[in-house]
Protein backbone atom coordinates (compact mmCIF):
# COMPACT_ATOMS: atom_id res chain seq x y z
CA UNK A 1 0.00 0.00 0.00
CA UNK A 2 1.05 4.05 0.11
CA UNK A 3 2.71 5.63 2.19
CA UNK A 4 0.99 8.62 3.98
CA UNK A 5 1.79 11.80 1.45
CA UNK A 6 2.78 9.84 -1.45
CA UNK A 7 1.73 10.93 -4.95
CA UNK A 8 -0.39 8.65 -6.98
CA UNK A 9 -2.02 8.74 -10.75
CA UNK A 10 -5.58 7.64 -10.80
CA UNK A 11 -4.65 4.15 -12.80
CA UNK A 12 -2.27 3.57 -9.79
CA UNK A 13 -4.84 4.13 -7.00
CA UNK A 14 -7.05 2.04 -9.12
CA UNK A 15 -5.19 -0.72 -9.20
CA UNK A 16 -3.77 -0.82 -5.05
CA UNK A 17 -7.50 -0.58 -4.29
CA UNK A 18 -8.14 -3.62 -6.86
CA UNK A 19 -11.10 -2.16 -8.83
CA UNK A 20 -12.33 1.00 -10.85
CA UNK A 21 -12.53 3.97 -8.72
CA UNK A 22 -15.31 6.56 -10.94
CA UNK A 23 -17.04 7.31 -7.99
CA UNK A 24 -15.91 9.01 -4.66
CA UNK A 25 -17.23 7.06 -2.14
CA UNK A 26 -16.72 3.14 -2.21
CA UNK A 27 -18.11 1.80 0.53
CA UNK A 28 -16.77 -2.31 1.75
CA UNK A 29 -18.06 -3.92 4.32
CA UNK A 30 -15.86 -4.36 7.60
CA UNK A 31 -12.96 -6.08 7.43
CA UNK A 32 -12.49 -5.04 3.99
CA UNK A 33 -11.14 -1.08 3.73
CA UNK A 34 -13.91 1.55 2.21
CA UNK A 35 -12.17 4.31 -0.28
CA UNK A 36 -13.33 7.95 -0.35
CA UNK A 37 -11.64 10.28 -3.23
CA UNK A 38 -11.85 14.02 -1.63
CA UNK A 39 -10.92 17.41 -3.38
CA UNK A 40 -10.48 20.88 -1.49
CA UNK A 41 -9.90 22.78 -4.37
CA UNK A 42 -11.19 25.66 -5.35
CA UNK A 43 -14.32 25.21 -7.50
CA UNK A 44 -14.91 21.67 -5.80
CA UNK A 45 -17.89 20.25 -6.71
CA UNK A 46 -18.30 18.92 -2.58
CA UNK A 47 -17.10 20.77 0.71
CA UNK A 48 -14.52 18.76 1.90
CA UNK A 49 -12.04 19.55 4.71
CA UNK A 50 -9.45 18.91 6.57
CA UNK A 51 -9.72 19.92 10.56
CA UNK A 52 -8.43 19.58 13.47
CA UNK A 53 -4.57 20.30 12.99
CA UNK A 54 -4.81 17.66 10.49
CA UNK A 55 -6.20 15.17 11.92
CA UNK A 56 -9.83 14.71 11.11
CA UNK A 57 -11.36 14.82 7.19
CA UNK A 58 -14.47 15.93 7.01
CA UNK A 59 -15.91 14.73 3.60
CA UNK A 60 -19.53 16.05 1.98
CA UNK A 61 -22.09 13.14 1.14
CA UNK A 62 -22.79 12.96 -2.36
CA UNK A 63 -25.63 14.65 -4.25
CA UNK A 64 -28.42 12.73 -6.51
CA UNK A 65 -27.31 11.75 -9.93
CA UNK A 66 -28.45 13.85 -12.75
CA UNK A 67 -31.50 13.38 -15.14
CA UNK A 68 -34.04 14.88 -16.80
CA UNK A 69 -36.35 14.69 -13.60
CA UNK A 70 -33.38 16.28 -11.62
CA UNK A 71 -31.22 18.81 -13.96
CA UNK A 72 -29.67 20.61 -10.75
CA UNK A 73 -28.69 17.76 -8.21
CA UNK A 74 -27.41 20.74 -5.87
CA UNK A 75 -31.10 22.03 -5.65
CA UNK A 76 -32.12 18.98 -3.61
CA UNK A 77 -31.52 16.84 -0.80
CA UNK A 78 -28.85 14.52 -0.66
CA UNK A 79 -30.25 10.96 0.28
CA UNK A 80 -29.74 7.67 2.12
CA UNK A 81 -31.91 5.26 -0.94
CA UNK A 82 -32.58 4.98 -4.01
CA UNK A 83 -36.17 5.35 -5.34
CA UNK A 84 -36.02 1.48 -5.56
CA UNK A 85 -35.18 1.48 -1.75
CA UNK A 86 -31.31 0.46 -1.58
CA UNK A 87 -29.00 2.49 0.20
CA UNK A 88 -27.03 5.13 -1.62
CA UNK A 89 -23.39 5.21 -0.82
CA UNK A 90 -24.35 8.00 1.52
CA UNK A 91 -26.74 5.66 3.17
CA UNK A 92 -24.15 2.38 3.67
CA UNK A 93 -21.30 5.19 4.95
CA UNK A 94 -24.22 6.85 7.24
CA UNK A 95 -25.58 3.06 8.78
CA UNK A 96 -21.44 2.34 9.47
CA UNK A 97 -20.96 5.55 11.10
CA UNK A 98 -23.76 6.00 13.39
CA UNK A 99 -23.24 2.58 14.55
CA UNK A 100 -20.16 2.78 15.80
CA UNK A 101 -20.94 6.58 17.24
CA UNK A 102 -23.50 4.37 19.03
CA UNK A 103 -21.13 1.66 19.96
CA UNK A 104 -22.81 -0.88 18.38
CA UNK A 105 -19.94 -1.91 15.98
CA UNK A 106 -16.48 -1.52 15.38
CA UNK A 107 -15.42 1.44 13.66
CA UNK A 108 -14.91 0.98 9.75
CA UNK A 109 -11.53 1.55 7.91
CA UNK A 110 -11.29 3.73 4.74
CA UNK A 111 -8.35 4.69 2.92
CA UNK A 112 -8.73 8.28 2.10
CA UNK A 113 -7.03 10.15 -1.04
CA UNK A 114 -6.79 14.05 -1.97
CA UNK A 115 -6.89 15.23 -5.85
CA UNK A 116 -4.06 17.60 -5.90
CA UNK A 117 -4.05 18.72 -9.79
CA UNK A 118 -5.94 16.42 -12.66
CA UNK A 119 -4.49 12.61 -12.91
CA UNK A 120 -2.86 13.77 -9.37
CA UNK A 121 -3.47 12.51 -6.11
CA UNK A 122 -1.49 11.70 -2.47
CA UNK A 123 -2.55 8.88 -0.51
CA UNK A 124 -3.95 10.61 2.87
CA UNK A 125 -3.60 7.84 5.06
CA UNK A 126 -5.93 5.02 6.61
CA UNK A 127 -8.82 6.62 8.95
CA UNK A 128 -11.31 5.06 11.42
CA UNK A 129 -15.01 6.23 10.31
CA UNK A 130 -16.38 7.90 13.41
CA UNK A 131 -19.56 10.04 13.20
CA UNK A 132 -22.22 11.37 10.77
CA UNK A 133 -24.89 13.85 10.39
CA UNK A 134 -27.21 15.35 8.42
CA UNK A 135 -27.37 19.30 8.35
CA UNK A 136 -28.56 22.20 6.16
CA UNK A 137 -26.53 23.97 3.87
CA UNK A 138 -27.47 26.49 1.20
CA UNK A 139 -31.19 25.41 1.42
CA UNK A 140 -30.84 21.77 1.53
CA UNK A 141 -30.30 18.90 3.44
CA UNK A 142 -26.24 16.99 3.06
CA UNK A 143 -24.62 14.94 5.23
CA UNK A 144 -20.86 14.92 6.33
CA UNK A 145 -18.55 11.97 7.63
CA UNK A 146 -16.07 12.58 10.20
CA UNK A 147 -13.06 10.22 9.91
CA UNK A 148 -9.86 10.38 12.11
CA UNK A 149 -6.72 9.81 11.08
CA UNK A 150 -4.92 6.24 12.35
CA UNK A 151 -0.80 6.83 12.54
CA UNK A 152 -0.60 3.12 10.99
CA UNK A 153 -2.05 0.22 10.11
CA UNK A 154 -1.34 -1.88 13.44
CA UNK A 155 -4.00 0.34 15.15
CA UNK A 156 -6.76 -1.46 12.97
CA UNK A 157 -6.87 -3.86 15.40
CA UNK A 158 -7.94 -0.99 18.50
CA UNK A 159 -9.83 0.99 15.76
CA UNK A 160 -12.28 1.44 18.65
CA UNK A 161 -9.89 3.08 21.57
CA UNK A 162 -10.24 6.96 21.68
CA UNK A 163 -6.42 7.67 22.17
CA UNK A 164 -5.03 5.87 19.19
CA UNK A 165 -1.98 7.22 18.07
CA UNK A 166 -1.95 9.46 15.31
CA UNK A 167 -0.09 11.99 12.85
CA UNK A 168 -1.32 15.29 11.18
CA UNK A 169 -2.66 15.58 7.58
CA UNK A 170 -0.58 18.40 5.63
CA UNK A 171 -3.29 21.07 4.34
CA UNK A 172 -4.89 21.09 1.11
CA UNK A 173 -4.03 24.52 0.67
CA UNK A 174 -0.21 23.72 2.05
CA UNK A 175 0.02 20.79 -0.61
CA UNK A 176 -1.03 22.56 -3.80
CA UNK A 177 1.58 25.81 -2.40
CA UNK A 178 4.33 23.65 -2.59
CA UNK A 179 3.16 21.80 -6.12
CA UNK A 180 3.25 24.55 -7.37
CA UNK A 181 6.43 26.02 -5.78
CA UNK A 182 8.41 22.90 -6.31
CA UNK A 183 7.14 22.62 -10.20
CA UNK A 184 5.91 18.95 -9.39
CA UNK A 185 9.16 18.10 -9.20
CA UNK A 186 11.63 16.75 -6.38
CA UNK A 187 13.75 19.40 -4.85
CA UNK A 188 16.84 17.14 -4.65
CA UNK A 189 17.16 15.60 -7.96
CA UNK A 190 14.42 16.94 -10.23
CA UNK A 191 12.39 13.67 -10.84
CA UNK A 192 8.58 13.90 -11.03
CA UNK A 193 8.28 10.10 -10.41
CA UNK A 194 7.17 8.62 -6.96
CA UNK A 195 7.01 11.32 -5.71
CA UNK A 196 6.11 12.33 -1.42
CA UNK A 197 5.18 14.90 0.57
CA UNK A 198 7.88 15.00 2.77
CA UNK A 199 8.74 17.36 6.32
CA UNK A 200 11.95 19.46 6.22
CA UNK A 201 11.57 19.03 9.75
CA UNK A 202 10.56 15.65 10.14
CA UNK A 203 6.82 15.61 12.22
CA UNK A 204 8.24 13.23 14.59
CA UNK A 205 10.71 15.58 15.71
CA UNK A 206 8.76 18.27 15.93
CA UNK A 207 8.09 20.03 12.42
CA UNK A 208 5.03 21.53 11.41
CA UNK A 209 2.62 20.08 9.01
CA UNK A 210 0.96 23.35 8.79
CA UNK A 211 3.14 25.66 6.86
CA UNK A 212 4.85 25.73 3.34
CA UNK A 213 8.01 26.06 4.70
CA UNK A 214 8.40 23.12 6.24
CA UNK A 215 6.76 20.81 3.04
CA UNK A 216 8.68 19.92 0.04
CA UNK A 217 8.54 17.38 -2.73
CA UNK A 218 10.78 14.34 -2.71
CA UNK A 219 11.05 11.09 -5.11
CA UNK A 220 10.88 7.88 -3.37
CA UNK A 221 14.78 7.49 -3.34
CA UNK A 222 15.56 10.66 -1.74
CA UNK A 223 12.05 10.27 0.78
CA UNK A 224 13.47 7.00 1.89
CA UNK A 225 17.00 7.81 1.99
CA UNK A 226 16.49 11.13 4.41
CA UNK A 227 14.14 9.70 6.92
CA UNK A 228 13.86 11.50 10.38
CA UNK A 229 17.29 13.20 9.69
CA UNK A 230 17.09 17.05 9.43
CA UNK A 231 18.51 18.09 6.97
Amino acid sequence: MFAVGEIVSHPEMCIAEGRSLQQGMTFRAPPDISVLLMSARPGAPYRDRIEDEGRVMVYEGHDVPRTRETPDPKSVDQRLTTAAGTKTSNGLFYDAAIRFARGQAEAALVHGYEKVRPNIWVFNGLFRLADARREHADSRCVFRFRLELIENRAAQVQSQKPDLPRTRLIPSSVKRDVWKRDGGRCVECGSAENLHFDHVIPYSKGGSSLVEDNVQLLCARHNLGKQDRIE
